[in-house]
């Protein structure tokens, strides 16, 4: 990678979260930017993964995973969605589904080939496409709905086109694409011969409507990679314990860049999830009706202080429009709000590529403890909307 390429990917996404965060510290603010929980993990993943080190499960895994993670995942995917993978040779496990989406551009791109993204994006995928080389093809979530123009996701493909990275439910626009919106996708994947990689991490975390993987749609079991991660949905987001599952001959494209990125993740992290991902369904439920209280605190509060905005209908982050306090964009917006309010958002404009389609948006998570979010809210009631 040349230096010019090195300098593109530092002057994405990641200065203005550094920023957001060394501000937060610095006055003190309510951290609502970064999309990390601030509770605690349940307790059996916890014992399970103490368990494991006291048993000596402290040495290199198998560089795709630890069998007794890859047959839970497997099992997990049989279990809930009907979808069949060989444990031992299509499932990989990977440091947190970054890694798993970088090792993707890096086993299935070529300089010159295209890869289909939507905006607003995770930050990481902007980078990863510019490390293999490729050139993304942007295509606009359109506020307030986040909806896509057709047309203009028609107009992406061509024969340059080598894959489409999707994400579902999204980040950080809260939606879950429906049935027919991924028909749309697997229709063009299907008519230009193109990969989909999606990343579903927060699959476990949907309000309203019903999260389908693509690969379930005709034709798309071939061509699909799915990723997801244990972090978001036990809430240990620093043990870093991803996955991808994909048919064999897309497995072995992965793996064979993984092994040389990461080789293999924490062994005894690995057994633990296997537990978490088998654990009881209990868990998983109160999970959800957790998050969901979560966020509708969260937006009931902001639209009572004049922001504009809908129910994320998944994920953990809300995007709201900050026009009605009449801030020239939402970086000025943001840094007003954590060196005078004393709150901390994300200025939305540096997850797209077309910064002015984000301009007026600010992303709060609400992956915090209820009286995180209240704080918050109290703080952002001194704000006044300006008519």
């Amino acid at each position: 990678m040349n230096d010019r390429a090195a300098a593109r990917i530092r002057g994405f996404g990641t200065s203005i979260f550094a920023e957001m965060t060394r501000l937060a510290n610095e006055y003190g603010a309510v951290n609502l930017a970064q999309g990390f929980p601030d509770f605690s993990g349940p307790d059996f993943v916890k014992e399970a993964a103490v368990e494991a080190i006291r048993a000596d499960r402290n040495q290199y895994a198998r560089m795709a995973g630890d069998p007794v993670l890859v047959q839970a995942i497997s099992h997990d995917y049989a279990d809930r969605f009907g979808l069949c993978f060989d444990p031992l040779t299509e499932i990989t496990v990977t440091a947190g589904a970054t890694e798993a989406i970088h090792c993707a551009f890096l086993a299935f791109c070529e300089p010159g080939d295209e890869v289909v993204m939507l905006e607003p994006y995770y930050d990481s995928y902007r980078a990863c496409c510019t490390m293999a080389g490729a050139t993304p093809r942007f295509v606009t979530l359109h506020a307030p709905e986040f909806r896509w123009d057709p047309a203009e996701l028609r107009s992406a493909f061509n024969p340059r086109t080598r894959m489409i990275l999707l994400n579902t439910p999204h980040n950080p626009s809260g939606r879950v694409f429906d049935r027919s919106e991924l028909e749309q996708i697997a229709a063009l994947c299907l008519e230009h011969d193109v990969l989909c990689v999606t990343d579903e991490v927060y699959e476990r975390l949907v309000f309203d409507g019903t999260h389908t993987p693509i690969a379930l749609l005709p034709g798309m079991a071939d061509r699909t990679v799915t990723i997801n991660s244990t972090g978001k949905t036990f809430s240990l987001t620093g043990w870093k314990i991803g996955y991808a599952a994909a048919p064999r001959p897309l497995s072995a494209a992965l793996q064979a860049v993984h092994q040389f990125v990461t080789f293999a993740v924490a062994t005894p992290f690995q057994h633990a999830m296997a537990r978490a991902i088998a654990g009881p369904a209990e868990y998983f439920s109160s999970l959800t009706a957790e998050y969901r209280a979560r966020r509708d605190l969260l937006v009931e509060g902001l639209a009572a202080r004049g922001f504009g905005l809908a129910p994320p209908a998944g994920a953990y982050f809300v995007l709201a429009d900050v026009r009605p306090f009449g801030f020239a964009n939402d970086v000025e917006f943001c840094r007003h709000l954590v060196e005078t309010v004393g709150v901390a958002a994300v200025p939305a404009s540096a997850f797209y590529e077309n910064r002015a389609a984000g301009a007026f948006l600010a992303r709060f998570a609400f992956c915090k403890r209820p009286e995180t979010i209240q704080a918050a809210l109290e703080r952002l009631g001194s704000l006044r909307a300006r008519t």
